[in-house]
């Protein structure tokens, strides 16, 4: 698993923005009700995407009940009694979609793709069971089965995702970011079907939602249709969870994780402001051009310096992202060559922060990064999935989606002293955890963290 790619997808979607998406062709409103509706014309081919986001995710969650948000997930598929869970996939298999569904930090969100005359059909079932779900102890029992495999799967037995999840823990001790999206395994054996029943009556309210609708429709049709399938869901009181503001961190963490592994692994994670909590609105923008001065493709500066030319690294990457509800993490990490120890990996990233903090990137290096930006702004353009997913985003961070068409504009604002300014500001040592990842042998006990001293 290559976590700066995971942390970094969205910042790559993001990249769709300004070529995909103008405040011609997006339009919005919101219902009595408090449900947004915004729907966004693609008419390339007869197809459409629905997606619902509710603001909802890992980062309202509390301990003792985390990973509650992608449980519910789950349970959102086991059927209403219009739909059941057989009738619900029939329905939607009888049409030609494609559904799922995805739970993040900041949003727990449900899609379906189909042909563009089928749109109703998506409305009907999502409006249903926004409020009319069917929750049963036989269904949770399996379910909760489910999703504790799941964590075994992608986190308990992956390495480098135990280190992630181990940075993210140490690094936020009291920030909404601290517990992982699939939860903590004791919570998940401890979740009953009253906390799933109490967290879908507090979140999943029409005004806590937004409705997204991307692909060859016109608007005017759209919010007919959610009027008539969303407009009679009455509004309820959506109380937010209290504000968990994170302390200022006064020395570097450190983490070792051991773990059943062929190699070693560091994961360095800084502090930085997202685009919702910045002062300055410029600084998140800075931090994104950083990324990709530092891992912007084969000629970047930790792929051609520590991979390429000294060979300390078999594979290195950075990833930041900038649309997030809470201050996040500006990311790098490194797989040592075999020939070299992460000690030397880790003053190799240290050396190149340093660089970017004493001098300023070339005109030739920003503009390179700058154009990277803008092709893959036009390599996705293709996507109305991700289109939908920029956007859904967006409204989910609080920063709305006219914010998208900024981006571009923004990104060739940015100056070689921004880029050093916030590298000085926000890559330093009292921002800073690192997580280790040392291999044990099969048999060796696994999944141990130890947080080192902070340095002072």
């Amino acid at each position: 698993m290559n976590v700066i790619k995971i942390a970094g997808m969205w910042l790559a979607a993001a990249l769709i923005c300004h070529a995909q998406a103008g405040a011609g062709d997006t339009h919005e409103m919101v219902l009595d009700n408090g449900l947004k509706i915004i729907a966004k014309e693609d008419h390339r081919a007869p197809v459409v995407v629905s997606q619902i986001w509710y603001r909802v995710g890992s980062a309202q969650e509390h301990n003792g009940i985390t990973g509650i948000s992608h449980m519910l997930e789950h349970m959102m598929f086991k059927g209403t009694e219009k739909y059941s869970a057989e009738k619900f996939t029939s329905t939607l298999a009888e049409i030609g979609a494609r559904d799922n569904a995805f739970t993040g930090r900041d949003y727990t969100a449900y899609f379906q793709v189909m042909g563009r005359e089928h749109l109703e059909v998506s409305f009907d079932i999502e409006s249903d069971r926004m409020v009319n779900l069917i929750l049963t102890q036989g269904d949770f029992d399996s379910e909760r089965e489910v999703v504790k495999e799941e964590r075994r799967l992608r986190t308990d037995d992956d390495p480098n995702a135990l280190v992630y999840e181990q940075l993210s823990a140490a690094a936020f001790t009291s920030s909404p970011y601290h517990h992982p999206v699939i939860g903590w395994m004791n919570d998940l054996e401890h979740l009953e079907l009253e906390d799933l029943s109490r967290w879908y009556q507090r979140w999943y309210a029409p005004n806590n939602a937004t409705l997204v609708v991307v692909g060859d429709v016109e608007p005017e049709t759209v919010f007919a249709l959610a009027r008539t399938y969303f407009g009679a869901i009455e509004r309820r009181h959506i109380r937010d969870s209290k504000p968990r503001v994170e302390p200022v961190q006064s020395g570097l963490r450190r983490i070792k994780v051991k773990a059943v592994a062929k190699l070693p692994y560091i994961l360095l994670g800084y502090k930085t402001p997202s685009l919702t909590t910045a002062e300055q609105d410029w600084e998140p923008y800075a931090l994104s051009v950083l990324s990709g001065v530092l891992d912007g493709g084969r000629s970047a500066r930790l792929s051609k310096y520590l991979v390429r030319e000294m060979e300390l690294a078999a594979s290195a990457g950075a990833g930041y992202s900038l649309y997030a509800r809470y201050p996040t993490l500006f990311l790098l990490e490194a797989t040592p060559a075999p020939q070299h120890s992460l000690e030397d990996v880790e003053q190799a990233l240290y050396a190149e922060i340093r660089a970017l903090q004493e001098d300023l990137v070339s005109e030739h290096e920003l503009a390179r990064v700058k154009a990277q930006v803008i092709a893959s702004e036009v390599y996705a353009q293709d996507s109305i999935r991700a289109q939908a997913g920029v956007i859904g985003r967006l409204e989910s961070a609080g920063l709305g989606w006219r914010v998208m068409d900024e981006y571009s504009q923004r990104i060739n604002a940015i100056s070689a002293e921004q880029v050093r300014q916030v590298a000085r500001t926000y890559l330093t040592e009292d921002r800073l955890t690192v997580s280790v990842l040392e291999p044990l042998q099969a048999g060796g006990s696994t999944g141990a963290a130890v947080l080192s001293d902070a340095a002072q």
